[in-house]
């Protein structure tokens, strides 16, 4: 089997996810875009695509013109080859603004371990509805994607008070998660180290806020991994 994951950022990979799919000798091929690797010419090769985080927005195209094409390669391989994509924070974005949304500033931004509500279109859902109705994890976020409740083809799965899509769908093979399912115990003081996510950190929690966050993030891993695990699996039969 093999999986395509588009990376912005070194450090922000498929985390827990990817340690499964490592053990589960799924063939990964990494697009390290932010330092100028390429999207493969032939995407169908691929049975399903992770799309990840970064401290970039989706409207910075001047500043990182590889954005240009990566929603091109992101729109091909969901809307015309119809594949499996599972796309966290960024990677979520990117997939709304390819369906025909928007990508606009959080009001407020979102950052710590907080409620996801989902609701009742899960229980039919193939990825999520095993899930409780309400979980925990980790957000990081000052953009959301707004704008999509024309599209026939999107199915809104959960929500939190602040970010309406939190967890959608298009069709029933793609899917924009907002948050952090895929964390590890070290991914919180990983991303600390960025200058952007430092700063949004602070300025929404404060100084010192940074081991205040890791400890809420390790205190809720075993849940989070969990849901990771069940993620994973069920992307699986969907591949």
């Amino acid at each position: 089997m093999n999986i395509i994951v588009l990376q912005h950022i070194k450090i922000e990979d498929p985390g827990y996810i990817k340690d499964l799919m490592l053990a589960d000798g799924i063939n990964l091929t990494t697009v390290e875009l932010d330092e100028g690797e390429k999207i493969p010419n032939d995407l169908s090769k691929f049975d399903g695509m992770f799309c990840m985080g970064g401290p970039m927005d989706t409207y910075m195209e001047q500043e990182y013109p590889w954005l240009i094409e990566e929603k091109k390669r992101i729109k091909e391989f969901v809307v015309d080859l119809k594949k499996p994509y599972l796309g966290f924070c960024l990677g979520c974005q990117l997939l709304g603004e390819v369906v025909g949304g928007k990508v606009v500033k959080s009001s407020p931004a979102e950052i710590g371990i907080m409620d996801i509500n989902f609701l009742k279109e899960k229980n039919e859902d193939k990825l999520f509805s095993k899930f409780p109705n309400q979980i925990k994890s980790l957000q990081w976020h000052s953009y959301e994607v707004q704008g999509i409740e024309k599209n026939k083809d999107i199915t809104l799965l959960a929500s939190s008070p602040v970010t309406k899509y939190q967890i959608f769908k298009y069709q029933n093979h793609a899917y924009g998660i907002q948050f952090h399912i895929e964390i590890k115990d070290s991914t919180v003081n990983e991303w600390g180290c960025v200058p952007e996510y430092k700063k949004a950190l602070e300025d929404q929690l404060g100084d010192g806020a940074l081991k205040k966050f890791d400890d809420a993030a390790k205190n809720n891993m075993f849940d989070m991994n969990n849901y990771s695990k069940t993620l994973y699996e069920n992307f699986k039969t969907i591949l």
